[in-house]
C-alpha cells in the first residue's frame, strides 16, 4: 500500500510503499478515504523536541481519518464490511483502574494511533473494534475525517453547562472554531473568540460567533464593554496554549467562573493563584475525547443541525501531501484534509 512514512527519528516524511496490515481476531481493517492534518502531525514531520520525546519512529503517522471497512477479525461483533467509520485515536489498556471504571479516556497506558503505533496516513489502517466509530447516518467523508478534533472541541465545550452563559474562547484554530459552533448550538448567550490571525477571526465570524477579537489590537475587557456584560465571562475554553491566554482569561471571569483548558502550554504560565482561590475559579484539564460519550454527542448534534463544515478550508489529493502540510503550517487555513482515493 502507499503510505506517508517516517523511516527514522529525523525531520521529514516519505510517500512510499509499505506492507498492508492485516486484522487480528478483534480488529478491523479500514480502507482510508480521507485524513485530516493536525498540529501533532506537523510536530512529527518537523521532528521537534516534543516529537523526539513522544513518538516511536519508524512509523506511519496520522490519526484523524475516515474510511470504509474492508475486513473484520473473527471476534468482531458489531462492525461490518462496508461500514463508513472514523477511529478513536487513543487505544487503551482495558485493565487499569480508570478503564475498568468506564473512564477509558483517563487510561494510564494509552497508545496513540499515528504516534505510538502505525496510523492513518496510508491506504489502509487497522484498529481494535473497540476504537471504531460507525457512522450510521450519512456523513460527508471530509467531515467524518475530522471527528477526532471535533471530539476535542465537544469534550472541551461540554465540560460545563453552557445554556445562557457567556463564553470566552482563546484561540481560533480549527478546534476553537468548532467549539464556538458547539457553544452557540447548545444555547450559550454570548460567544467571544480571540486570536491574532485575521484569517481565522474571519472564519470565526462566518461560523457565527458574537465577537471575534484580535488581542494584538484590543483587550478582552473591551469585549465585555461592547457586549454590555457587567460581571465577566461564566465559562472559558483555553485552546491556544499561549502563555498570556490563561492569565487574561482569569482576569475576565466572573466569580465562580470555570475554565476548560485544552491548549498545551508552550512554556510556563504565571497565574494569579490568589484570584483563583478568592474567586473560586475552576480549572479543568482536557485531553482527547470521552470514550465514547463525546462521540455520541458529536453525532447527535450534527443530526440536530450543528454545522461545522466551514472549518474545512483546504482539500488536497494525498499525493500532494507536502503542499498540504505547508498550508497547514502556514496558518492561513482552517482544517486541511487529504483525499486518499487520489494518489
Amino acid at each position: 500500500m502507499r503510505a506517508l512514512y517516517k523511516p527514522a527519528a529525523a525531520a521529514g516524511l516519505e510517500l512510499v510503499e509499505r506492507p498492508e496490515p492485516s486484522a487480528g481476531p478483534d480488529e478491523v481493517m479500514i480502507r482510508v478515504l480521507r485524513t485530516g492534518i493536525c498540529g501533532t502531525d506537523l510536530h512529527i514531520e518537523s521532528w521537534d523536541a516534543w516529537a523526539a520525546g513522544a513518538v516511536d519512529a519508524p512509523l506511519i503517522p496520522g490519526h484523524e481519518f475516515c474510511g470504509e471497512v474492508v475486513e473484520v477479525g473473527s471476534a468482531v461483533r458489531d462492525v461490518r464490511v462496508g461500514d463508513l467509520v472514523s477511529g478513536e485515536g487513543h487505544v487503551v489498556c482495558g485493565t487499569c483502574r480508570n478503564c475498568r471504571a468506564g473512564r477509558r479516556h483517563l487510561c494510564i497506558r494509552t497508545s496513540g494511533v499515528g504516534v505510538n503505533r502505525d496510523g492513518a496516513f496510508a491506504e489502509f489502517v487497522v484498529l481494535p473494534e473497540s476504537n471504531v466509530w460507525v457512522h450510521h447516518e450519512q456523513v460527508d467523508p471530509d467531515l467524518a475525517a475530522i471527528f477526532d478534533p471535533f471530539g476535542n472541541a465537544v469534550h472541551t465545550a461540554l465540560s460545563f453547562p453552557l445554556v445562557g452563559e457567556d463564553v470566552l474562547i482563546t484561540g481560533a484554530g480549527p478546534i476553537g472554531l468548532m467549539a464556538a459552533a458547539v457553544c452557540r448550538h447548545v444555547g450559550a448567550r454570548f460567544v467571544v473568540i480571540t486570536d491574532v490571525s485575521s484569517y481565522r477571526l474571519e472564519l470565526a465570524r462566518a461560523m457565527g460567533v458574537d465577537l471575534a477579537l484580535d488581542v494584538s489590537r484590543e483587550n478582552i475587557a473591551s469585549a465585555q464593554q461592547r457586549l454590555g456584560m457587567v460581571e465577566g465571562f461564566d465559562v472559558a475554553l483555553e485552546m491556544s496554549g499561549h502563555p498570556s491566554a490563561l492569565p487574561d482569561v482569569i482576569a475576565n471571569l466572573n466569580h465562580g467562573g470555570r475554565i476548560a483548558m485544552l491548549g498545551l502550554p508552550a512554556q510556563p504560565i504565571e497565574i494569579d493563584w490568589g484570584k483563583v482561590v478568592t474567586h473560586m475559579i475552576t480549572i479543568k484539564g482536557i485531553y482527547g475525547r470521552e470514550m465514547f460519550e463525546t462521540w455520541y454527542a458529536m453525532s447527535a448534534m450534527l443530526r440536530s443541525g450543528l454545522d461545522i463544515g466551514g472549518v474545512i478550508t483546504h482539500r488536497f489529493p494525498a499525493g500532494e501531501w507536502a503542499e498540504a502540510f505547508a498550508t497547514a503550517r502556514g496558518g492561513r487555513c482552517g482544517k486541511v484534509v487529504l483525499d486518499w482515493t487520489v494518489l
